[in-house]
C-alpha cells in the first residue's frame, strides 16, 4: 500500500464490499433528514474499520462524523444517502415503479455518498501502511435534496477546522467542476383568510387560496425583471378542500436560486413583497416560513487541475457493449436535451455526444460558468478548498431526477463511475500528503476568494433542522 497503484488496486479489489453497500441503500430509498438505515450501515462499516464516530451533527440524528488519525492536515470526503419522491424504478431499463409514487435513489446518492466512503477508507489504509501524518474524515450527510443538511452541519461548527474537502457526483462525463452552481432559498408561504359558503355568503369569505394564485402571478410577472441566472419556482401544498367552501388555509413552497449571495437576497425581498401584496388584495394574512437555502459552490481550480491529472492517468472508464446497449435502451424514453449540455459544457465532441454512455477523460470547460441546480455542497465548499467531481454513471439523454438515473444505480454502469470516483478522490487525498505544496496552493486560492465574497449563511440562526429519534442507533 505504498504507491497510489497500491491504492487503486486495494479499492479493486475491496469493490464487492462497497458496490454491496450501494445497492442497499439503492434498495432503501429513504427521505431527507429520515436516513435512519443508510447513515446506520455507514456508521457501522467505518467504525469497524477503525474510524471514531460521532452523530447528530447539526442537531440531525441522521447526520454522523467518521474520523480516523490525528494532526494535520484534516482532509474531508462528503457522501450523501437521501432519496427522493416518486422516482421509485426497478432495476431495469423501462419505466416500472417498484412502488406507485415511492422513494428512489434519482440522484445517484446510493453511489455518492459510498464512492466518498470507499475514497475515505483506501486514504486512512495508505496512511496506516506509509506512516504518514493526517486526519480523514468521512461525513456522512442528510437531506441534500433541498433539505440543506451541510448548512446545518457547517453552522454548528462541525468544518470550522478542514484543510481539504472532497465530493463528487453521479452524470454524464468523467470531468472535475471549476464552475459554480446556484444559491437557493427556500419558503413557505402559509395564507390564513375566512371561510363562508361559497354561492350563499361568498361576500363574507376571504380566500387563502386566492392569495396564492395571486401571488403566483406577481411572481411571474416579476420573473420578467431579474437577471438571467435567477430560477423561481413552486408548487401549490394546499388549496382548499371543496369547490364550495371558500378556503381559508392555502399554502404553496417557493425555491428561489441565483449565483450572486447579494442578487439572491434581492429577488428574495422582491418575492416577499409579492406574497404581502397577494395577502393585501384578498384580505388574508400570510406568514413566510423559511424551510432552507443553499450557498454557490465556491470550486477550487487548483484541486480541479490536480483530480483531471489523476484521472488522465487512470485512463478512464472501459464500458462494454453490454452497458452500451443497456444505456441506448434507457435513452430512447428521453430526448436530446442532454447533447447540447455535454457539448458545451463538457466539451464533448459531437460524435461522442451521440453514444450512449461516455466513458473518456475530459478537462473542466467550466470555468466562469454557472450550472443551474444547486446543492448544499455548496456551503461545504466555503469552508475549505473544495473539489466537485463528476463521473460517468448516467446513459447520456437521461435528465437528473428522473427514473432514468435510477435505472443505472443499482448495476455495473453506476458500479463503475462510483468506484472510479472513489479512486481518483483517494489518489488525490494523498498527493495532498506527498505534495503539500500543491495545498497550500489551493489554499492560497481559497483564502484570496473569500477575500473577494465572504460566505454568507443562507439559515438563519432560530431555525432549526426536522427532529426525529434515530430509531436504530
Amino acid at each position: 500500500m505504498n504507491t497510489k497503484q497500491d491504492i487503486a488496486d486495494w479499492l479493486d479489489e475491496h469493490q464487492i464490499r462497497f458496490t454491496t453497500m450501494s445497492d442497499e441503500i439503492w434498495d432503501n430509498p429513504e427521505k431527507q433528514f429520515q436516513e435512519f438505515k443508510a447513515s446506520k450501515l455507514q456508521a457501522d462499516f467505518l467504525e469497524k474499520e477503525g474510524f471514531t464516530i460521532t452523530w447528530d451533527l447539526g442537531g440531525i440524528s441522521t447526520a454522523f462524523v467518521a474520523e480516523w488519525g490525528e494532526g494535520k492536515p484534516v482532509i474531508a470526503f462528503a457522501g450523501e444517502y437521501d432519496a427522493l419522491p416518486g422516482l421509485s424504478q426497478k432495476d431495469q431499463n423501462t419505466p416500472d415503479p417498484l412502488e406507485a409514487d415511492g422513494w428512489g435513489h434519482g440522484c445517484g446518492h446510493n453511489l455518492l455518498g459510498t464512492g466518498c466512503l470507499a475514497a475515505a477508507v483506501a486514504f486512512k489504509e495508505w496512511l496506516q501502511a506509509t506512516d504518514n501524518t493526517a486526519t480523514v474524515r468521512y461525513y456522512g450527510c442528510p437531506a441534500e435534496e433541498g433539505g440543506s443538511g451541510k448548512v446545518y452541519m457547517g453552522r454548528d461548527g462541525s468544518f470550522d477546522d478542514l484543510d481539504a474537502t472532497f465530493n463528487w457526483h453521479p452524470g454524464y462525463v468523467n470531468v472535475p467542476m471549476k464552475g459554480s452552481l446556484l444559491g437557493t432559498r427556500r419558503y413557505k408561504f402559509v395564507f390564513t383568510g375566512k371561510t363562508s359558503h361559497a354561492a350563499a355568503d361568498p361576500h363574507s369569505g376571504r380566500s387563502a387560496l386566492d392569495a396564492v394564485e395571486l401571488m403566483n402571478v406577481g411572481v411571474n410577472y416579476l420573473r420578467e425583471h431579474v437577471t438571467d441566472d435567477v430560477r423561481i419556482h413552486y408548487v401549490i401544498r394546499d388549496g382548499g378542500l371543496a369547490a364550495n367552501v371558500v378556503p381559508d388555509y392555502a399554502s404553496s413552497d417557493y425555491v428561489i436560486r441565483a449565483h450572486d449571495p447579494r442578487n439572491l437576497e434581492d429577488v428574495v425581498r422582491r418575492v416577499l413583497l409579492v406574497a404581502q401584496g397577494a395577502a393585501m388584495m384578498t384580505e388574508t394574512e400570510v406568514e413566510a416560513q423559511v424551510l432552507g437555502g443553499t450557498a454557490s459552490v465556491l470550486s477550487n481550480e487548483v484541486l480541479a487541475d490536480l483530480q483531471y491529472d489523476i484521472m488522465e492517468e487512470l485512463g478512464g472508464i472501459d464500458f462494454t457493449d453490454e452497458e452500451q446497449t443497456y444505456a441506448k435502451q434507457v435513452n430512447e424514453y428521453f430526448g436530446d436535451g442532454n447533447k447540447r449540455m455535454l457539448i458545451g459544457l463538457f466539451g464533448v465532441n459531437p460524435t461522442t455526444a451521440n453514444q450512449a454512455l461516455i466513458g473518456g477523460v475530459y478537462p473542466a470547460q467550466d470555468k466562469g460558468k454557472v450550472f443551474p441546480a444547486s446543492s448544499d455542497m455548496g456551503d461545504m465548499s466555503w469552508y475549505a478548498p473544495c473539489s466537485m467531481l463528476n463521473t460517468a454513471t448516467w446513459a447520456t439523454r437521461v435528465p437528473g431526477h428522473s427514473w432514468g438515473v435510477v435505472a443505472t444505480g443499482k448495476m455495473s454502469i453506476g458500479h463503475k463511475g462510483m468506484m472510479f470516483a472513489a479512486k481518483v478522490m483517494a489518489l488525490s487525498a494523498i498527493e495532498l500528503i506527498q505534495s503539500p505544496e500543491k495545498l497550500q496552493a489551493a489554499k492560497a486560492e481559497f483564502e484570496e476568494a473569500l477575500k473577494e465574497t465572504p460566505y454568507i449563511c443562507p439559515i438563519p440562526e432560530d431555525i432549526q433542522p426536522p427532529q426525529y429519534e434515530h430509531p436504530l442507533r
